[in-house]
This record gives C-alpha cells, structure tokens and sequence, in this order.
C-alpha cells in the first residue's frame, strides 16, 4: 500500500477536479469544491505542501478511497 505525502494544493485541486468536483469560490487562500452527491464542501488551503492529515480528512469527506486517489 502506497504511503499519502504532501502535495501542493494545485495537485490536489487537480485530483478533486478529476473526480468531478467543482471550483465554486475562493475565499482568502481556500479553495472550496462542491459535488452534487456529497454534503459537505471540500476545502483546500493554498499551501505549497498541504499536511497528509488535511488530504486525509478531504478524502474521507469526499469518500475517496485511497486506491481512487493513487490513480488519479
């Protein structure tokens, strides 16, 4: 099993993206991503290298699975 990094918030903009959400604003320096089947927003900071636990907590949101994410 693959271990999850950090990654620039453009990496990880672009896997949400991939995965069919949308860019609905910017607030500050977050990005917040909508999709019509999941409840809550996915936000993400514009950090160069985003913690492994804020990617986690946005993947289980989203219900990503970690295979799902790797191949994005």
């Amino acid at each position: 099993m693959q271990k999850i990094s950090p990654v620039s918030y453009k990496v990880l903009q672009c896997i949400f993206e991939l995965d069919g959400f949308t860019h609905v604003r910017t607030e500050g320096d977050h990005l917040v991503f909508t999709k019509p089947e999941v409840l809550r927003p996915i936000v993400i900071p514009k950090y160069h290298s985003i913690p492994v636990f804020i990617i986690k907590n946005n993947l289980r949101t989203a219900g990503i699975s970690r295979e799902r994410y790797f191949a994005l």
